[in-house]
């Protein structure tokens, strides 16, 4: 096949240049579309207008990129492992380009939401990516390129903000689509041109039943926790959502656990080291999430409350913008701590750098300065978190399950931000002072909400803390083999 990477004639090894190309684009993709989670934020505000809609009907331009993705990312992991990661990467690409096309055009509600949702679908890119790198990669790139591609998510969502913001203010709101969708074209033709396909296969038939029973089951778990601030959490439909999501999730299992050919191979989930590793993901994606929900809004709220420092929107993104930077520079030295360590010792050197920055924005609210230095020492944490938790998942599931695998853990991780998201709203709106007219979060909000981050970053921490050594060390090996395997017999990889 053309697809398959090149290699020397004398040694059988993939060619440094297109092995460096690979991880170069995988991870411009990745932050392609990690640039959708801080897209519309800059006009969120003026959407009703835009689109002739109530304040709570265009949120869904918001939550419908929350549920596609929340859908998409397992099933396309599903199929990339079938049928090719490559051919579903280009794909999901695909979907980026054409939800933006469509949101550009759009100057009424469907549209927005049809396009938001598209571009929500293609959420299974950088795990796909990750996938990709196991099978196409010699073994010495894998841990840096995969906490190089992991870093992605973060780096395009803190880059995504002041991006967004200066294109909002300098050209009509449509230019944020037509941007996108630009940065989706150059990315999907990158793609094609320089990723190979991987020849890993897993075969079987792909479960349209259990597809159709996890989508039901989070779209009703996520659908609650993201608008349940809106209806009210002891609401009828709130509460009849979160019942509907354990029952349906809980018929999900037991089919899943029965049917020849699952979607998600709960046996294999259930190994410890997946397990565990995937409920740490959940903590360290709530205290990943916690900053955005606060440092932006401290930075503009005006200085004659006390606490707020006065910034527009673009100064605020631009003060986020580094912890990003912060994320991709590191990942080399995550890899390091991982070929040295382990996975797991990353993981919680990873966890208590967060809860480290977020004690220090605790303590540190007054000047600008001080929210770039927390944001980047808690960057530096989610970088290294997000650096070792695809190893640890690809060291416990075979070869063929590498990108359902992988999807589901990105999924926790989208769990855990949206949960951080719900809980901040309910304390933002009850712990409040007034100003004039106005109820605005008071200081204590803001920290109560940056101490959670703190907790919840502890608490990942205490969890990976129980993540099987022997395992950690078998991840290691394997990788090692498989790379080994792949340098001396490429055609049967």
């Amino acid at each position: 096949m053309s697809d398959v990477p090149e290699t020397s004639a004398t040694t059988g090894t993939t060619a440094p240049p297109r092995t460096g190309a690979v991880v170069s684009v995988l991870a411009l993709g990745g932050i392609v579309v990690s640039l959708m989670q801080t897209l519309v934020i800059p006009i969120v505000g003026q959407l009703p207008q835009y689109l002739n809609a109530s304040a709570s009907d265009a949120a869904w331009s918001v939550t419908a990129t929350l549920l596609a993705a929340a859908v998409a990312t397992p099933v396309t992991g599903r199929l990339g492992d079938m049928y090719g990661k490559r051919r579903m990467l280009l794909l999901s690409m695909a979907m980026l380009v054409v939800g933006s096309v469509v949101a550009g055009f759009s100057d009424s509600l469907t549209p927005m939401i049809v396009g938001r949702a598209l571009q929500g679908l293609s959420s299974g890119v950088i795990p796909l990516g990750i996938s990709i790198l196991r099978d196409e990669l010699p073994a010495e790139r894998l841990g840096s390129a995969t906490a190089m591609i992991s870093a992605s998510l973060g780096v395009g969502g803190a880059l995504g903000l002041p991006l967004a913001a200066l294109i909002a203010d300098n050209f009509d709101w449509h230019a944020l689509f037509w941007t996108s969708a630009a940065l989706g074209v150059v990315a999907l033709v990158l793609i094609l041109a320089l990723v190979p396909e991987s020849k890993v296969r897993t075969g079987g038939r792909f479960d349209l039943v259990g597809a159709a029973g996890m989508a039901a089951g989070l779209v009703c778990l996520l659908l609650a926790i993201s608008k349940g601030g809106d209806w009210g959490w002891t609401s009828g439909t709130t509460l009849g959502l979160f019942a509907a999501a354990v029952v349906v999730l809980a018929g999900w299992g037991l089919f899943e656990l029965r049917t020849g050919h699952p979607l998600v191979d709960l046996r294999t989930t259930a190994r410890p080291q997946v397990l565990i590793t995937n409920l740490a993901s959940v903590a360290i994606g709530f205290a990943m999430f916690s900053m955005s929900l606060v440092i932006p809004q401290v930075l503009q709220l005006p200085e004659r409350t006390g606490y707020g420092l006065g910034q527009s929107l673009l100064s605020a993104g631009l003060v986020m913008a580094p912890s990003g930077l912060v994320m991709m520079a590191l990942a080399p030295v995550s890899a390091l701590v991982t070929r040295a360590r382990g996975p797991k010792v990353t993981l919680m050197t990873g966890a208590l750098i967060v809860a480290a920055g977020y004690g220090l924005n605790v303590a540190l609210m007054s000047e600008v300065w001080h929210f770039v230095l927390a944001s980047c020492v808690i960057g530096a944490g989610i970088g290294f978190c997000y650096g070792a938790m695809p190893t640890l998942i690809m060291g416990a599931v075979p070869a063929s399950e590498t990108g359902a695998a992988n999807s589901l853990n990105t999924l926790m991780r989208s769990i855990g931000t949206s949960v951080a998201s719900a809980v901040a709203g309910v304390v933002l709106a009850q712990m409040t002072t007034r100003f004039g007219p106005y109820a605005l979060p008071s200081e204590d909000a803001f920290r109560t909400v940056l101490a959670l981050g703190a907790g919840a970053a502890l608490l990942g921490f205490v969890v990976a803390a129980f993540i099987p050594k022997q395992g950690c060390a078998a991840e290691a090996e394997s990788l090692v083999a498989e790379g080994a395997g792949r340098t001396a017999e490429p055609a049967k990889a």
